[in-house]
């Protein structure tokens, strides 16, 4: 019985690593795209919020978002912790810049 070569040499081996590879920048690129279009809403949001003096965060509509995202990550097999970690680490991002607006418009 022979077996087959799958060192980092094998022409099968390399052309399954460009394909996956491949697949993986598509979705990076996916990614990058959703979250420039996330971004966009989230500073209307900010604008709107600035305008009328409404807080630059809303903890209750937070808490809400990261339970039904942890959701979504278990029944798309992804773990609900690191689903949590990025969502904490996008509404971070959301508050500095709904804080940013809010300081541009009072002055």
């Amino acid at each position: 019985m022979t077996t087959r070569d799958t060192s980092p040499t094998d022409p099968a081996v390399q052309a399954e690593l460009a394909r996956l590879r491949d697949s993986i920048d598509n979705i990076d690129a996916a990614v990058v795209h959703m979250l420039a279009e996330r971004f966009k809403c989230t500073q209307q949001v900010g604008h709107l919020k600035a305008a009328h003096q409404l807080p630059p965060a809303d903890p209750a509509r937070e808490a809400h978002q990261i339970a039904r995202l942890r959701a979504l990550a278990e029944n798309a097999k992804l773990d609900p912790a690191f689903a949590e970690k990025l969502l904490n680490f996008i509404i971070s991002e959301v508050i500095r810049h709904h804080e940013q607006i809010a300081g541009a418009a009072e002055h």
